[in-house]
């Protein structure tokens, strides 16, 4: 049995942390989280943790790198902290997409956090939406994968009866699969050619989108090239209107400019990433957030409950 729940966080996404503490009504245990002179990452756990139920929530979002490190830090102070248990809370796992040798001279990067994670201490990892589920067998502790699907539903049930969830390429389809069933809608595909990395064709829609809205759902929208041209494919298949949800808003390079010009109604993402000033440079990104999903999970892992019931 393990001691009393403890929340830390470094500084890739706070409000995450501090909205995830209010829904399980606890507070954030105080860390020193700060930069040396020389940009070395300086982590101090600031109380006691002997024994405790450890939960460092911490995305691997830009800088990757940087937050990363700080990640690995703070589960190595926990270990030398003697805490009883650690999970490290990454609502985004940063190099996920470089998950098998795609060139013969590649790395398995997505394999590689993983061991950095397990040396530094992670007993356990909860994630949301993995963008390849084989990742999970990367680790040699549990991971929860869990999928932000029911939270990104929610601004679109009105809407029931008149969409039609589109997956954006032929990878995504259980996703989009899975999300169609949840709203009882109809499927609709389409067909991408990949030329190079961050770049993509759309060709043509498999499915009926005519008269319809269009809902176009992936994982993660990076540089939003691939998106907004499947927007501009379904309005020419006829779609009435066309939005876009995805759980991890990257947005890096001209993703916002791209967005702002596109033909979406709307592109809705969730905080696993910090919004940050993005809201108010795009008017058509909606933010909802994984906080409440994240909170019960921990409060179903600290208890011993199932986790498996949040999927």
């Amino acid at each position: 049995m393990y001691g009393d729940l403890k929340i830390l966080t470094g500084t890739s996404n706070a409000p995450l942390a501090q909205a995830i503490c209010e829904h399980l009504g606890c507070q954030l245990t105080p860390a020193l989280c700060e930069k040396f002179s020389d940009g070395e990452s300086r982590i101090e756990i600031s109380s006691s943790v002997r024994g405790d139920d450890v939960f460092v929530i911490q995305p691997t979002c830009a800088p990757v790198n940087f937050n990363l490190m700080q990640l690995c830090l703070m589960l190595d102070a926990l270990k030398r902290a003697s805490a009883g248990r650690i999970t490290a809370v990454i609502p985004y796992y940063g190099y996920a997409r470089q998950d098998r040798k795609v060139s013969p001279r590649a790395p398995i990067s997505a394999k590689l956090v993983a061991d950095f994670l397990s040396t530094a201490g992670a007993n356990r990892v909860v994630t949301v939406d993995l963008h390849a589920g084989q990742i999970q067998g990367f680790f040699n502790c549990p991971v929860d994968n869990l999928f932000a699907s029911q939270v990104l539903l929610e601004p679109f049930m009105s809407m029931k009866g008149e969409i039609v969830v589109v997956s954006p390429d032929a990878g995504g389809v259980e996703r989009a699969r899975s999300f169609a069933k949840r709203i009882e809608a109809p499927l609709a595909i389409i067909d991408k050619r990949r030329d190079r990395p961050n770049q993509a064709t759309a060709t043509h829609v498999i499915g009926d989108v005519d008269g319809k809205i269009a809902v176009l759902v992936d994982d993660i929208i990076d540089t939003a090239g691939t998106i907004c041209a499947g927007a501009e494919v379904l309005l020419r298949e006829g779609a009435r209107e066309v939005y876009a949800c995805a759980t991890h808003g990257v947005l890096s390079g001209p993703a916002l400019e791209r967005l702002n010009n596109s033909v979406f109604t709307k592109v809705v993402v969730t905080d696993t990433i910090p919004s940050g000033e993005r809201l108010d440079v795009c008017s058509k990104l909606q933010v909802v957030s994984v906080a409440s999903l994240l909170a019960k999970s921990i409060h179903n892992i600290h208890t011993g409950s199932s986790v498996s019931v949040l999927f």
